[in-house]
């Protein structure tokens, strides 16, 4: 599930508005016209978030005068989660994690707040963005909010730290998803959820060791999260385990489309494999090299993380660690439901385990090791 369908986000925004007093005192909601307009969407589709309204009891519809809110509505509206998620619509993790949230809300007597009025498939999603959208969670009263911090970008740290107190001094409990606020191996004072990094690591580069690899390099993207040095520290710790010396300059940072970048990691002498911090630096990694003339495990063996739905799909199936991420979903949303009952619970780490799926790009298959 990528999204919530445009009539739910639709009517989710307005009932943020109704809770935040926009309509008062009249109470009157702007007319299906006005929504069309608004949001861009059909009539059918307005009049369809209007009407999910009114079957929750929260408006009511008089013919030839408009649609009303009625009564008070702040008890259902606290009963609201809010995402702020900044890779969804480009990570697909995250679109599963959350459409396992947006099941476990509607279950559970919750809704689901996907902020104000954005597309979560936006690819510009910033921080001016996130903000906007802490700011609508404050107005609607939500319970609580998934926030999975941002990651490639100048000041992540400071911005992630900076919309999670918003939230707290609001009242309003966060969930971590994935990662930390800030640098591995420093925790924050909020709960977190994610896999565990550290053994994902671990297992993928003692696994490309254990096929006869000996100069392994760690690719990566310049600020990448918490989650990305804690995979480097794993990797480290097995080539340590082995006996062998960290190879020099093992961790290289640049983007996997730049040919100059891409360049570093064939040659003679150079490096033999290759542990890509996800599935889609992997991805563009291979196509770069490629390009190249260097194929994919013969010359250089190459290793993900997050075992995305294309992984299985690429020239060179790839070899990655399994994210569980319904299990991720599940553990989350019950983190929130403890954190809200007891605000006063010491912020926890909930890890879950990963898992190592081999396939063709390790050369595991390939019926000899490298020399």
């Amino acid at each position: 599930m990528s999204s919530e369908p445009k009539h739910s986000r639709i009517s989710q925004e307005l009932l943020a508005e109704i809770a935040s007093g926009k309509y008062a005192p009249s109470g009157r909601l702007p007319s299906e016209a006005q929504l069309v307009e608004r949001f861009g969407v059909s009539r059918p589709t307005a009049a369809r978030a209007l009407r999910d309204l009114q079957d929750r009891g929260l408006i009511e519809r008089r013919v030839g005068s408009g649609s009303y809110v009625r009564g008070r509505v702040a008890a259902d509206v606290q009963r609201q989660f809010g995402l702020l998620i900044p890779g969804l619509g480009t990570t697909e993790i995250f679109e599963v994690i959350c459409g396992e949230l947006a099941g476990l809300s509607r279950v559970h007597g919750y809704g689901l707040l996907w902020g104000s009025g954005h597309s979560p498939k936006r690819g510009d999603f910033g921080a001016e963005d996130a903000e906007e959208m802490c700011e609508q969670f404050v107005r609607s009263q939500a319970a609580g909010v998934f926030f999975a911090p941002f990651e490639h970008i100048p000041r992540s740290e400071e911005i992630n730290r900076d919309l999670a107190e918003t939230l707290r001094r609001a009242g309003i409990a966060v969930i971590l998803l994935d990662r930390d606020l800030g640098a591995f191996p420093v925790r924050s004072e909020f709960d977190l959820v994610g896999v565990d990094n550290f053994a994902g690591g671990y297992i993928l580069a003692d696994h490309l060791l254990k096929l006869g690899c000996r100069k392994p390099t760690f690719a990566m993207r310049p600020h990448s999260a918490s989650t990305v040095d804690a995979r480097v520290a794993g990797a480290r710790e097995a080539i340590l385990n082995r006996g062998l010396a960290i190879p020099e300059g093992f961790v290289r940072t640049g983007e996997p489309e730049d040919h100059e970048f891409a360049s570093g990691f064939f040659g003679a002498g150079k490096v033999d494999s290759v542990i890509c911090a996800n599935d889609h630096i992997a991805a563009l990694l291979m196509r770069s090299l490629t390009r190249s003339g260097v194929r994919v495990p013969d010359d250089l063996r190459m290793v993900g993380f997050d075992d995305i739905r294309f992984a299985r799909l690429l020239s060179t199936p790839l070899t990655t660690m399994h994210q569980p991420c319904r299990e991720i979903a599940i553990t989350a949303f019950h983190a929130m439901l403890e954190r809200i009952a007891d605000p006063a619970l010491p912020a926890r780490e909930l890890i879950l385990t990963p898992r190592l799926v081999v396939r063709e790009s390790c050369g595991a298959y390939v019926g000899k090791p490298i020399r």
